[in-house]
Formats: C-alpha cells, structure tokens, sequence
C-alpha cells in the first residue's frame, strides 16, 4: 500500500483512540489536545488500518 497516514487536525477530537491502538504512528499534540501523525509512512501496519476504522470522527485516511 502506498501513500501517507493523515488526520484532519479540523476534525480530530483527541480521544486518544489511535494513540492507544498505534503509538508507533500517533501521538497527542504539544497540546495534549489532539492527535497528530508522528510516522506518515507506516500505512502498511494493521495498527493503522484499526485506528482508521476505531476513529468516532473518521478523521484518520491514508493519501
């Protein structure tokens, strides 16, 4: 698969839900607030696939 891991920072709500499903890719922000993609390259791990699907707001796509 190629291409890169995104969140949409507008939509992201900071339940943490990627962050505990994939530390690897996610992390919260400086803020704590919300969270942001700390390796955009990784979309070949299941972790992503399950944060894509576990993310209430659907702000989680790989382009």
């Amino acid at each position: 698969m190629a291409g890169k891991v995104v969140i949409d920072q507008d939509e992201c709500i900071g339940c943490e839900t990627c962050v505990e499903l994939c530390p690897e890719v996610f992390a919260l922000d400086s803020d704590g607030e919300k969270a942001e993609v700390i390796k955009e390259d990784a979309v070949d791990l299941d972790c992503v696939d399950e944060a894509i699907d576990s993310c209430p707001v659907e702000c989680i796509t790989i382009e």
